[in-house]
C-alpha cells in the first residue's frame, strides 16, 4: 500500500506539480561538435555556467539527439529551452559550425530511388546512393535512419535524402485522448490525459491533464498510448542510443 501511495504521488506531482523556471537560453541554428562530447554550449546561445555540462557523444560523424531528453538535460543544469517549435530531434555535426553547414563537392549522398507521397513508409528498396554537389546539412549517413519513417511531403526520385524530409509514422495526433500510465516498482497507474501534440511510437509529445491543466512531457509507446516516470525515461534512452549508433 505504501508503495501504491508513494507511486501515485509521483504522478500527481509530475502532472499537478508547478514547472520550475531556468535561465532562458536558445538551441543554435548549427550545431556543432568539435571534440566528440556533445555539450549544452554546443546546443544553446547562452548556456553560461552549464556550457560544459555533457549531453551526448559524438562517435563519428553526426549524431541525432531526442529533443525531449537534450531539454530535460539542459533544466537539470537551469537551463530553460521552450523549444516553441516544437522540434523532435537535433543534428549535431562534427567540425565547426561553419565547417558543418552544407558539404560541398561531388559527394556521395543516399537519394531517392523513386517517387514518395506524402505519408508513404520509406523501404530499403526506395533509397540508392548517387552523386551531388552538395549534400543537405541533415543528410543522413546511413539509410537505417530513415527506413521505416514515413514522408512528411511528397518526395521525387533522384533527390538527396533529408532527415527533415521524413518522421515516425503518427500514432498519437493532437488532440487525441490517450492512456497515460506510470509504471515503477511493480506498481502501474493510468489516467486520461489530452496529446497537445502528436507523434509516432519512441517519441516525445506534450500532453495536459484535463484536471489541472498541467503539460508534462510523454513517451508515445503505441495508438493512444503514452507513458511517464521510469519507464519513459528509458525508452527515450534506448531511441536516443539506436538514433545515435545510425
Amino acid at each position: 500500500m505504501r508503495v501504491l501511495a508513494t507511486s501515485l504521488a509521483v504522478l500527481v506531482t509530475a502532472l499537478a506539480g508547478p514547472a520550475l523556471a531556468g535561465q532562458p537560453v536558445t538551441l543554435k541554428a548549427d550545431a556543432a561538435d568539435a571534440d566528440g562530447i556533445v555539450t549544452l554550449g554546443d546546443l544553446f546561445d547562452g548556456a553560461g555556467a552549464a556550457a560544459q555540462v555533457p549531453v551526448a557523444a559524438r562517435p563519428a560523424g553526426s549524431v541525432m539527439l531526442d529533443a525531449g531528453l537534450v531539454q530535460a538535460a539542459a533544466r537539470r543544469a537551469g537551463l530553460d529551452w521552450a523549444n516553441a517549435q516544437g522540434l523532435r530531434k537535433i543534428v549535431v555535426r562534427g567540425g565547426t559550425p561553419a565547417a558543418a553547414a552544407v558539404q560541398r563537392g561531388n559527394v556521395e549522398v543516399l537519394t531517392w530511388a523513386r517517387n514518395l507521397s506524402a505519408g508513404e513508409l520509406v523501404q530499403p528498396t526506395d533509397l540508392v546512393w548517387g552523386k551531388a554537389a552538395a549534400a543537405p546539412a541533415d543528410a543522413p549517413n546511413d539509410p537505417d535512419a530513415v527506413i521505416g519513417l514515413a514522408a512528411k511531403r511528397p518526395l521525387r526520385a533522384g533527390a538527396p535524402v533529408a532527415a527533415r524530409d521524413v518522421a515516425a509514422l503518427a500514432v498519437v495526433k493532437a488532440g487525441d485522448v490517450v492512456t497515460l500510465t506510470y509504471d515503477a516498482d511493480g506498481v502501474s497507474l493510468a489516467l486520461q490525459a489530452k496529446a497537445l501534440s502528436g507523434g509516432g511510437v519512441g517519441e516525445t509529445i506534450n500532453v495536459q491533464n484535463p484536471s489541472s491543466k498541467k503539460i508534462v512531457q510523454a513517451v508515445v509507446t503505441g495508438p493512444g498510448q503514452a507513458a511517464v516516470g521510469p519507464a519513459a525515461d528509458m525508452l527515450r534512452l534506448n531511441r536516443s542510443t539506436r538514433v545515435a549508433l545510425r
